[in-house]
């Protein structure tokens, strides 16, 4: 199996360090509405100015996600999307021209139904530089950690509030960043965040010298600008994935197709810190 000899996400990470500023992470769920428009969709989040991007891979028992990425995995599931579909997606977007590091977010089962050598065999093949399984636990995760590692692609573990005792564990072989949760519960868009956010941050920080990203409910450029002063990145879910379910109207149809596509990039536009 070969490996990218400098993983995308790794260079980006060094970069904006370089320039003091913080990522941008956009999640999109993968064939909502349709893989065409997905494909379209990623184009426009690089010409806004992501600096990285979540490929949510659409899953029927999606326990970390809230009611509207939910929506949208029903949506792509009609179209019979798998992951294998959204691996597919991702070197796709490379053929077209997408410098955008990409990272796969999928529970575990697609991936242990796919079979842990095809699947890394084939997330080198398309250029996957990270790996996102909320349900994975870090104490079952020694062998993902190990695939990872040897395939080149970086491990993001989650680490919440509720897991102040954890984190040390939980950060220790980490790799490419780690990633906060800044609230109780699934994702969502939210007015206010768990109370002692910064806190938490902070104790992560202290645990561990690779960048340190936040996300689950952030919505607004003002919540993103907060969360660029503390952290080396932010993730934008729900309210991209809101968005992509506010223009599907347009998206249908050819005439207005491109319309529904610009009002994308003017909302993530919004959202650069």
């Amino acid at each position: 199996m070969t490996t990218e000899t400098t993983n995308r996400m790794d260079a980006v990470f060094r970069k904006l360090k370089s320039e003091g500023r913080a990522a941008l992470i956009p999640f999109l769920t993968v064939g909502d509405p349709d893989l065409a428009a997905t494909l379209e969709i990623i184009a426009e989040l690089e010409a806004a100015g992501a600096d990285m991007l979540e490929l949510g891979v659409p899953y029927s028992d999606p326990l970390a996600d809230g009611p509207v990425i939910q929506r949208a995995s029903s949506r792509a599931l009609r179209s019979s999307i798998t992951l294998r579909t959204c691996l597919e997606t991702a070197k796709q977007a490379r053929e077209q021209g997408s410098c955008l590091p990409f990272i796969l977010f999928t529970y575990y089962n697609p991936v242990m139904q796919m079979g842990l050598d095809r699947f890394f065999t084939e997330a080198v093949a398309h250029e996957i530089s990270g790996l996102i399984i909320p349900d994975l636990p870090v104490e079952e995760a020694d062998e993902m950690r190990l695939r990872s590692r040897e395939a080149g692609i970086n491990l993001i573990p989650l680490v919440a509030p509720t897991s102040q005792e954890r984190i040390a564990r939980i950060v220790d072989g980490a790799s490419g960043f780690v990633y906060c949760v800044s609230s109780l519960g699934v994702t969502g868009e939210r007015s206010s965040f768990h109370a002692g956010v910064d806190e938490f941050i902070a104790s992560v920080k202290a645990a561990t010298d690779l960048p340190v990203a936040v996300g689950f409910g952030i919505s607004t450029g003002e919540q993103v600008a907060r969360f660029a002063q503390i952290c080396d990145g932010v993730v934008v879910g729900s309210a991209i994935v809101r968005k992509v379910e506010d223009v599907i109207p347009l998206l249908e149809q050819p005439d207005t197709r491109r319309e529904g596509l610009l009002q994308i990039r003017e909302f993530v536009a919004q959202l650069k810190p």
